[in-house]
């Protein structure tokens, strides 16, 4: 079985990581729309292309089921992309539901890309889950560019992540929701700044449990290996400074799933 993981760039690793570990032995294709990345702060109508585009590269290629592996494109497209197509179609949401479930009557902080803050997706959620009005949320678009930037860690984006919570009293909240896939990178820097006992939660299992239920996947022993084609904006990466990146973010993805 063929499985298509989109996103505008290196963030859906972190979902790809966990499909893989979760459906071994099947082949994965991976199209990241770097040509295009950030989609933060583009308009419904650039990020409903892009992701069209991305969506019948997949069909051509003769996936069975695919993940939108990206919030905002998810929050902004998903809808139009079922109507449209006939092929299971995964989305990411912030996980802003397990984040309540885990901590009822606790504060939970939700951080997003503006588009995903802005779209009706996420403000419908929050108005299901969050009875007592405990989700408070935050636009943090610079982190994309950091992340694409593999600048994960230094001052700038330290500061930039103070100055982003300055106006929230972190002791408040036990939950940080990591409402895009490229924050995932970013848990060091947040772990220095967030109180101890705040936990991380994203969508990544959700996304892949989801995509198992909707894949009809039948299990495989552990130890096969699945298969990875990477894309670059419907260009296939095979070698070079691309494919470094790549695997330079795969072990950072796996760095960053021991820190909760």
């Amino acid at each position: 079985m063929k499985i298509g993981v989109f996103d505008s760039g290196i963030g859906g690793l972190s979902v790809l990581n966990e499909a893989m570990k979760k459906m071994p032995g099947e082949e994965f294709i991976y199209y990241g729309d770097w040509e295009n990345v950030p989609y933060g702060s583009k308009s419904k109508e650039e990020v409903n292309q892009y992701v069209d585009e991305a969506v019948q590269f997949f069909l051509q290629k003769g996936v069975s089921a695919i993940v939108i592996a990206c919030n905002t494109a998810t929050s902004i497209s998903i809808q139009y992309l079922r109507e449209k197509y006939r092929i299971p179609i995964v989305g990411m949401e912030p996980a802003v539901k397990p984040a309540v479930n885990q901590h009822p009557q606790e504060k939970v902080l939700t951080i997003a890309t503006p588009n995903t803050v802005k779209g009706g997706k996420l403000k419908s959620l929050i108005e299901v889950v969050d009875k007592n009005h405990l989700v408070d949320v935050i636009p943090m678009p610079k982190l994309v560019e950091f992340a694409e930037n593999e600048n994960y860690d230094s001052f700038e984006v330290k500061e930039y992540i103070k100055d982003k919570f300055k106006e929230r009293d972190l002791g408040e909240y036990k939950a940080l929701v990591l409402g895009c896939t490229h924050f995932n990178y970013f848990k060091e820097s947040f772990r220095d700044v967030i109180p101890e006992d705040m936990c991380f939660v994203d969508g990544n299992e959700g996304t892949v449990n989801q995509l198992i239920r909707e894949s009809g996947y039948q299990g495989k022993p552990q130890n096969m290996e699945s298969k990875v084609i990477y894309f670059n904006s419907g260009v296939e990466i095979t070698k070079g400074a691309e494919l470094d990146k790549i695997k330079r973010s795969l072990k950072r993805v796996e760095k960053m799933r021991e820190i909760v």
